[in-house]
């Protein structure tokens, strides 16, 4: 394994450390706010906070040596944007549906969505043992989605949270393209647009906040869970590609999935374990697949300023 291969899994799994801690303390959060109103603040906190750091490092005058976005991929700016106020927005109505771990184990057929577009849509190479990895996340994805297996009722939250899942797929692809640019530049506009957009689409249907406070907490959770997560995240796409990082990225559910259990202390049914199961295998498969390890000459130069 090289060099440049242990720092994208590292910086994959740190950005699903950080991103894990999302289902759960929105969960709670959700008590207080609306789930338009909330899917914005996340991204607005992730915009905030990236913003903040993008003035330190001016007022350090710490000149970046990253490649700066221009209008070449603006299609690509617009379509990760689009995608991130619908992806957010279907998770917060989700979350409201469904307990919190099994929201978080939910949260990993992104890999599978992910690796599909990527496929298909992107043409990245996958290989058969990724492919059955996929498999595995996805049965347990499907077993997850329904209430009751005798009577193969779907679950709504459940659905909802898929469909977040395949939003993030496509932004995931999306941002890939992007990965060879400033990685502080992509978060703040993610964030600020995101965020604005999920803000006012909140707004225009009556939702209205009750508590500053808990404003103040949906940010700080944003610019965590979101902002220092996605900004981790594009770096380890450099390395890995967007199915690859997508795998390793699939630690984060079993991280909120634990977090899940000892903040709500919800003990799930035997579909639960089951399910989890079929995910542990399956992200095991995922995660031990053979890296992507062509770099776009860009991208090269990029790499080595980390």
């Amino acid at each position: 394994m090289t060099k440049t291969t242990k720092k994208g899994i590292l910086l994959a799994i740190l950005a699903a450390a950080l991103y894990a801690i999302n289902s759960p303390f929105s969960k709670l959060l959700l008590n207080y706010m609306p789930p338009k109103l909330m899917a914005g603040l996340l991204y607005l906190g992730a915009g905030i906070g990236m913003f903040f750091i993008a003035l330190f490092r001016r007022i350090r005058k710490h000149p970046s040596k990253e490649i700066q976005l221009n209008k070449n991929v603006f299609p690509y700016v617009l379509a990760m944007i689009l995608l991130d106020i619908a992806a957010p927005i279907c998770l917060m109505i989700g979350l409201r549906a469904t307990t919190a771990a099994n929201a978080s184990l939910l949260n990993n057929f992104e890999i599978a969505a992910t690796a599909c577009i990527a496929l298909i849509i992107f043409k990245e190479s996958i290989s058969p043992r990724l492919w059955l990895g996929i498999c595995f996340v996805t049965a347990a994805c499907l077993l997850l989605s329904f209430e009751d297996i005798s009577s193969l009722h779907f679950s709504q939250g459940s659905l909802m949270i898929l469909l977040a899942c395949v939003c993030w797929g496509f932004e995931n692809n999306c941002t890939r393209k992007l990965s060879s640019f400033d990685p502080l530049q992509i978060v703040l506009l993610k964030g600020i647009f995101s965020g604005l957009g999920s803000l006012v689409i909140g707004l225009f249907s009556g939702e209205r906040p009750e508590n500053f406070l808990i404003v103040i907490l949906a940010l700080l959770l944003g610019f965590v869970a979101y902002g220092l997560s996605i900004y981790t995240y594009i770096y380890a796409q450099r390395f890995l590609g967007a199915a690859r990082t997508s795998a390793y990225y699939a630690v984060a559910p079993f991280i909120g999935t634990l977090l899940s259990l000892v903040i709500f202390r919800e003990l799930p049914g035997i579909t639960y374990f089951i399910a989890l199961g079929l995910m542990i295998i399956g992200a095991w498969l995922s995660a031990y697949d053979k890296p992507l390890r062509i770099f776009h000459p860009a991208r090269k130069a990029a790499a080595k300023n980390l």
